[in-house]
């Protein structure tokens, strides 16, 4: 009977034990299910976080990006605009360049006209001489009033820059080689800027 009994005791602590360990695994497997649910949830959450920024980014990107094309477009326009109001007031300026130099010399046509008509009237050549030199006088005085100034070459060393040499002569003497002997044309400057060079004939 002791016997039996000892046995019967063995076997209800066998299957206690394996009920409280059936009971610790079924508590580890729930709390490694939990364990792993939470992980879960806790990656969702990340990515939701994730890509609630990356389009909060795109849609800052995309506002950078139509500011900059509407930045851009204002100021294509605004260069076309220029660019058309330059061509226009650069067609006007050569339309117009020459304007205040003819008015200025509209008055020296003025005095042609009279000294031809006394040309045609007056046998006095003195007094038709004179009248032909002060219209020379006036056209000399009024562009040189507009910058133009008489270059002098006659007995200056030969410049290519400044001289156009028509021919070459003997030198009348030593220190005339290589320089300006008589002048066909005269050379020009316009506001000290060279505008015609001057045609000339050098000494050798």
């Amino acid at each position: 009977m002791n016997e039996q009994a000892f046995d019967k005791e063995n076997i209800t602590n066998e299957q206690t034990d394996n009920l409280t360990q059936s009971n610790e695994s079924e508590e580890e497997n729930l709390a490694r299910e939990l364990n792993v649910d939470d992980s879960v949830r806790g990656t969702q959450h990340l990515d939701d976080a994730m890509n609630e920024e990356n389009e909060d980014e795109v849609a800052k990107l995309k506002a950078e990006l139509d500011e900059a094309k509407d930045k851009y477009l204002r100021l294509v326009a605004e260069f076309d605009n220029f660019r058309r109001r330059n061509a226009k007031e650069r067609m006007e300026m050569t339309q117009t360049a020459g304007k205040e130099i003819i008015s200025s010399l509209l008055v020296v046509l003025d005095d042609t006209d009279r000294a031809s008509k006394q040309m045609e009237t007056s046998d006095d050549i003195a007094v038709v001489r004179e009248g032909v030199m002060l219209v020379f006088n006036k056209l000399r005085a009024t562009l040189q009033g507009k910058g133009l100034k008489k270059m002098e070459s006659i007995n200056q060393v030969f410049d290519a820059d400044l001289h156009e040499a028509i021919t070459e002569i003997p030198a009348p003497n030593a220190d005339m080689a290589g320089k300006v002997i008589d002048e066909i044309e005269p050379g020009y400057y316009l506001n000290d800027k060279l505008i015609r060079h001057a045609k000339v004939i050098v000494g050798k």
